[in-house]
């Protein structure tokens, strides 16, 4: 019973840890703090870099900073407005949830008013114009296209859930590649031909050229036939719909700001982005001397996550484990409330097993917050969605350890005089355990890699600083290839760990048998 108690000890601990997650989560609009959402990824409207250079502002939940154009308007209107800018950095796709969900106060993040968007957020006056460009490497055919049939053939790709996606439709015979998460991606597939070009705004290509001399940009804009509405070609800053103080007062400091200082804030942002290494200095040298503490940061918080919810998530597929093995109990509303519980149990993993953990991810974090106003912590909601993730699958496999067990211990420990609850704890969940072990083993090294869809609610794992490590250095094979080695080294050891617990649960392979009866001989003569 002590082990039971132990058992029932750590999940009440485990509740104890989202109560305090929900208590210390605070909401986006708390006084005297301006939260701004942005990839933190998009030089030289937003990057991430390791120190406060350059009036670089924190990134909230990491030990980095964010700065660029965008970093740069936010902090003016921080200061008109009296509050203290952080950054909420997370993946594109998800801005517009962290926005209306209320995790965030504004997006600045380059992004257009367009009519889609409008249907979800306002927007504010824009406070920068653009045109488009195809950026193709200097050497390709389609570097000296001059109209828009000229791409004919040209296999071309942009970001997703961007309008410049849907651009790559005006240029007849091109091909539209399935679209990219973010521009590092972009660069490293033209890099590796994968691609001929991609669309994108201006200021992009200025960017790639300050570290890649080999590309170069086609002004689409300038051509005859391409057509784009004027509000497309602007950046905006996103507001959540009724919050119209807020807009108000950003579409005010915005007029405040001249057209020669936004051009200044731009020049500065250019001059300011992360440079390629100049240096004659191993490539695995300077990304540990410049990232290491980052990538540490990745380490931990991944192992952090996985290793938390692989406990908490073996101790919630036990417990449905055991009650969907529950016999049916001989009074009618007791075995009633049972199958209730049962096909509630059920429901729960098949919606968990059969759900990806990205989408739940996004509908938890983002969901709870839109519906029921709770802003979650997202270190506590990680955990949670990882944990009941899990839980669905171990479920499973511990219900499947313990219909395995032979059905003569059952009826031993009954002769014996045992409960039904005394039979469970003391005879077959130990046996069940032991052969789970693998399972639960291989569960543990799959969170350790799927923590990385944790990027949409803005958790800095080791494969989104892997990815931001990629977009700031330039060096995206090296990048991924040491991310590679981590991931290989993580997995590698804990498998090897857990084979060490396997065997010493399992005892001794041989027995020394004529001990044995030496020793009941011994005993014999002695009668």
């Amino acid at each position: 019973m002590k082990r039971k108690g132990s058992w029932i000890g750590a999940i009440l601990a485990l509740i104890m840890t989202v109560a305090v997650g929900f208590s210390f989560a605070k909401p986006a609009e708390a006084s005297g703090t301006l939260k701004i959402g942005m990839e933190a990824n998009y030089a030289p409207y937003n990057w991430t870099q390791t120190t406060s250079a350059n009036g670089a502002v924190k990134v909230d939940g990491t030990n980095s900073y964010a700065n660029g154009y965008d970093v740069k308007i936010a902090k003016i209107i921080g200061k008109k407005l009296h509050k203290n800018v952080i950054v909420e950095k997370t993946q594109w796709d998800g801005l517009l949830p962290a926005l209306t969900s209320g995790k965030i106060d504004l997006i600045i993040a380059g992004m257009s008013p367009t009519a889609e968007r409008r249907k979800a957020i306002n927007f504010t006056t824009p406070y920068r114009t653009t045109s488009f460009v195809v950026i193709v490497n200097k050497k390709s055919k389609y570097a000296s296209a001059k109209y828009l049939t000229d791409f004919k053939g040209a296999k071309l790709t942009a970001q997703q859930g961007t309008l410049h996606y849907n651009l790559i439709k005006q240029l007849p015979g091109a091909k539209r590649e399935p679209a990219s998460k973010d521009f590092s991606a972009m660069r490293e597939s033209l890099e590796a031909g994968t691609i001929d070009g991609y669309v994108a705004e201006d200021t992009e290509l200025t960017s790639f050229k300050m570290v890649d001399s080999n590309v170069t940009g086609v002004n689409l804009s300038k051509m005859k036939g391409f057509k784009v509405s004027a509000e497309d070609a602007e950046v905006s800053i996103g507001v959540k719909k009724g919050n119209d103080k807020l807009l108000s007062q950003v579409n005010k400091i915005l007029a405040g700001i001249s057209t020669a200082k936004r051009n200044q804030l731009m020049k500065e942002a250019v001059q300011q982005q992360p440079q390629t290494n100049t240096k004659k200095e191993n490539w695995l040298v300077s990304m540990l001397k410049n990232y290491g503490n980052m990538i540490l940061e990745g380490i931990g918080m991944t192992l952090f996550i996985s290793l938390i919810g692989t406990i908490a998530g073996f101790f919630i597929g036990l417990l449905v484990g055991i009650v969907r093995t529950i016999p049916e109990p001989k009074n009618k509303f007791k075995k009633g409330l049972l199958a209730f519980c049962k096909w509630l149990l059920s429901v729960y993993v098949e919606v968990f097993r059969g759900t990806p953990m990205m989408v739940q991810a996004a509908v938890i974090y983002y969901g709870i917050a839109q519906f029921w106003h709770i802003n979650l912590n997202r270190t506590v909601a990680a955990l949670v969605i990882v944990s009941i993730n899990t839980g669905a699958y171990l479920a499973e496999v511990i219900r499947g350890g313990i219909i395995s067990t032979p059905k003569g211990q059952f009826e031993a420990a009954s002769a014996l005089g045992m409960t039904h609850n005394q039979r469970m704890w003391n005879i077959i969940l130990p046996q069940a355990i032991r052969n789970c072990l693998p399972s639960i083993t291989n569960e543990f090294i799959v969170n350790i890699k799927d923590t990385s869809v944790l990027s949409i609610i803005s958790v800095s794992e080791l494969f989104f600083v892997g990815s931001t490590i990629a977009s700031q250095s330039f060096q995206f094979f090296q990048t991924y290839l040491v991310i590679s080695v981590i991931y290989l080294f993580l997995t590698f050891t804990i498998t090897r760990i857990f084979n060490l617990i396997e065997k010493h649960i399992e005892g001794p392979e041989n027995y020394n048998m004529m001990a044995n009866q030496v020793q009941v001989g011994k005993q014999e003569g002695d009668k």
